[in-house]
């Protein structure tokens, strides 16, 4: 396993990739409301990415065809946009974006609520992810692991009586959008890769109301809860330095 360590110039180029999937994202949830379409959402990103000079890192990866994932309800992650799928009061959209300036990536998820009556249970589990990853942020210095990351994620969702998605995980981002080491939402404190000062991780928690297990629709990805539970997702890239963690996406 090749881990990638960036130079401070390096991550400073990512910071401004991170920049723009931010303001990207920050453009699009304004824009999230009943009656809207995941399509509106993603002719929204596209336009600001390029009006912001970037390129998307999802489109044409793997022959995926569009600039954002849009993930709703029971979907986990991976939802294509489209013009049937119409945003209902009450739903929760996880929106997903990566993007690539100057030959570096950026990566960054938020889940949103839909409209004012969202149910109680998808707003806590909104906020158990969003949670789960600010703790496994916490941890992430020189000489911390990637266990200890997946275990500070798993330990917040699982004391909610939810669970964590295990056959998708977080990754190393830089100049490829998916680098070595994974980044699993689970694991033991004290094992796994050590982290080390110019490592940068996306971490992305995917947490299910119900059980953890997914299956892919034929589309081959559209990832969905398999019990149909809701499902909620938050990333941000994250560089490892001597201070501790530096969020590049926020």
């Amino acid at each position: 396993m090749a881990i990638m360590i960036k130079t401070p110039q390096e991550i400073e180029k990512m910071r401004r990739s991170g920049a723009v999937v931010r303001e990207v994202l920050q453009h699009v949830r304004a824009h999230v409301k009943p009656g809207v379409t995941t399509l509106d959402l993603e002719n929204l990103a596209e336009s600001k990415m390029a009006e912001l000079g970037a390129t998307s890192a999802f489109k044409g990866y793997r022959g995926y065809p569009c600039v954002l994932c849009t993930s709703v309800n029971e979907q986990v992650v991976h939802g294509i946009p489209s013009r049937e799928r119409v945003l209902l009061e009450g739903d929760i959209v996880s929106i997903d974006c990566g993007v690539v300036l100057d030959g570096y990536y950026g990566d960054s998820a938020i889940t949103v609520p839909v409209g004012t009556e969202v149910a109680p249970k998808a707003k806590r589990l909104l906020d158990v992810t969003r949670v789960s990853l600010e703790t496994a942020i916490k941890v992430v210095r020189p000489g911390a692991t990637l266990g200890d990351i997946g275990a500070a994620v798993q330990e917040v969702v699982e004391a909610d009586g939810f669970s964590v998605v295990r056959e998708f995980v977080g990754h190393g981002i830089g100049t490829r959008m998916h680098e070595d080491p994974q980044v699993p939402n689970y694991g033991q404190r004290g094992a796994g890769t050590k982290l080390r000062a110019g490592m940068v991780l996306a971490i992305e928690p995917m947490v299910n109301v119900g059980k953890p297990g997914v299956q892919v629709l034929s589309d081959g990805w559209t990832a969905v809860t398999e019990d149909g539970s809701l499902s909620a997702h938050f990333e941000h890239t994250v560089a490892v330095t001597a201070e501790g963690a530096v969020i590049l996406t926020q």
